[in-house]
């Protein structure tokens, strides 16, 4: 067997919503296809991937760079050792032939896409969900049940305060217990925001906040106090992702817990963070993004960073609110998952017949990373191939 094609598409996903760092009207991002000629059910083996949002199309990196690569490779070295599969580590190899160490720029994103795709097709040549194979490979125990929670909360003209209530009532409604709001303008605007929230939430969920890395040390100081009354389930990313000294004055001064690791896109930066951002394996959460970090097969490698520096997987709940970090979760033991609810669409969410429960959902037994169970995205991915 061996991959016949690699191929990549740029599909926009702009929405006129704002965190407090940037907009999403021009959003978009990169699909690909990973073909093989391996048949199952009279049809060729196809994987797909993507990569989340908050990062544009890699189409230059991928045509110029990663996919010339696999393309160019001998079939053969892309195999495991018993030719009956591919081999996502070597793949992943392939592509970064002659990239130097460092400077991880965009590059991460675009390979991350790829994988995404490899790691769709390796489960369903397999025939098994990628959760199950990823726990058989690491000798675990699969947990179909993982804890999700609704992202939303953005800043939007003509949305105030009433429209967010609105918003964060509707994921009650939807069976959601722990939601999480953007904040970062300032803490004048964000406190009636909040209050509102908290206010309609009315104890039936817990609220997290997010400031994107918008804030610099004295503000995220600032904010630090001013949302310490709350106890919140979380304040996320108060500034710069790579200002790990900021990161530790936060978490000194901040005494409920904190996230952070979205923007963080390899084991070394996740080994510096846990090394000298002051996070606390005790009550702060992990938030690293296997589609935007160079893939899942970089994010296994980060997981044994996160052990060899005394966290538990558990503490990792990533960003992205897809598939494959459900997946993620599910195989490796991982704390949970963000989703959109109606946001980034169709890339986010889960498969259609999936229900949410107090913020618990059960993992569908779908080959590969399960898209095709999303009538709306495996929609898509059919249409443009």
């Amino acid at each position: 067997m061996r991959i016949v094609d690699v191929r990549e598409t740029t599909i926009p996903i702009g929405s006129p919503i704002k965190n407090a760092f940037i907009d999403f009207s021009k959003m978009n991002c990169s699909m690909t296809a990973v073909i093989t000629d391996f048949v199952r059910d009279g049809k060729n083996v196809i994987g797909y991937g993507f990569h989340s949002n908050g990062r544009y199309a890699q189409s230059g990196l991928m045509q110029e760079r990663f996919n010339p690569r696999l393309r160019e490779a001998d079939p053969h070295s892309l195999l495991n050792d018993a030719g009956d599969n591919l081999d996502p580590g070597r793949i992943w190899q392939a592509m970064m032939k002659n990239e130097k160490p460092g400077g991880h720029g965009e590059r991460c994103v675009a390979v991350g896409a790829i994988d995404m795709a490899v790691w769709d097709a390796t489960a369903k040549i397999a025939g098994k969900p990628l959760f199950r194979l990823l726990a058989e490979t690491h000798q675990r125990r699969a947990d179909p049940k993982v804890f999700i929670y609704s992202a939303g909360g953005y800043y939007q003209q003509g949305k105030g305060v009433k429209e967010l209530r609105a918003e964060m009532c509707c994921f009650l409604d939807a069976g959601y217990r722990v939601v999480k709001m953007k904040i970062g303008n300032s803490t004048e605007e964000d406190k009636p925001r909040i209050e509102g929230v908290l206010e309609e939430l009315d104890g039936k969920a817990k609220l997290a906040v997010d400031a994107n890395g918008k804030l610099d040390r004295k503000k995220a100081l600032d904010y630090a106090k001013f949302l310490e009354p709350y106890n919140l389930y979380w304040f996320e990313e108060p500034g710069d992702p790579l200002d790990f000294d900021l990161q530790k004055a936060v978490a000194e001064a901040y005494p409920h817990p904190l996230a952070t690791g979205e923007n963080l896109f390899s084991h070394q930066d996740v080994r510096n963070l846990l090394r000298y951002g002051g996070m606390r394996k005790d009550k702060d959460w992990l938030q690293f993004d296997p589609s935007l970090a160079y893939g899942l097969t970089e994010y296994l490698r980060i997981l044994d960073v996160v052990r060899e520096e005394g966290w538990d997987p558990s503490r990792c709940v990533p960003h992205g609110g897809h598939q494959l970090a459900l997946n993620t979760a599910a195989g490796m033991g991982l704390g949970g998952n963000e989703v959109y609810p109606g946001l980034f669409q169709p890339f986010g969410g889960f498969p259609d017949s999936v229900k949410v429960e107090d913020s618990w959902m059960t993992m569908p037994e779908l080959p590969g990373i399960g898209f095709e169970g999303k009538a709306s995205l495996i929609g898509l991915m059919h249409a443009w191939l």
